[in-house]
């Protein structure tokens, strides 16, 4: 019986956060991987990568919270046809539900916080960090933030 590849969400919400993710390719490459993203009017390039949409989210906005919720929903939809084991993420809001999810379901979580972050963390970063199986920083002053943070440089 041939064993199945490890099955592998990366997810980003759009532009610089998926665009990061993306330099991620050569793993990708090695696994059974998804993408998980924002809808935008935008669409990268994704090289026939399946592909799932979530709603875009932005905290100042008067709909963050029925957006999250719905993006919850689609999460969960996402977590029951992929059945990913592990999940990657470089954030930020509306990858948070999908990341919470899968880790009720016991699967892996790995985190990298934002190379555009230097000397202080993000809010997606501190709420996962507590979630993270793994946690990566791109810069060693966020250590100060996630002492058991690893630190490997950017991936740019």
């Amino acid at each position: 019986m041939k064993k199945r590849k490890l099955r592998v969400c990366f997810a980003a919400s759009s532009g610089g956060h998926l665009l990061e993710l993306m330099m991620l390719d050569p793993l990708m490459d090695q696994y059974d991987s998804f993408l998980v993203t924002e809808k935008t009017a935008y669409r990268a390039a994704l090289k026939g990568m399946r592909c799932h949409c979530l709603l875009q989210v932005n905290r100042r906005e008067w709909l963050c919270i029925p957006k999250l919720i719905i993006n919850t929903f689609y999460s969960l939809a996402i977590c029951l046809v992929e059945r990913p084991d592990v999940v990657v993420c470089t954030g930020v809001l509306a990858t948070i539900p999908l990341c919470l999810l899968c880790k009720m379901f016991g699967k892996k979580l790995v985190f990298i916080e934002s190379y555009a972050k230097v000397k202080t963390p993000t809010l997606t970063g501190k709420l996962l960090y507590h979630f993270a199986d793994r946690f990566y920083v791109q810069w060693q002053e966020l250590l100060e933030f996630y002492p058991k943070a690893i630190h490997v440089g950017g991936i740019y």
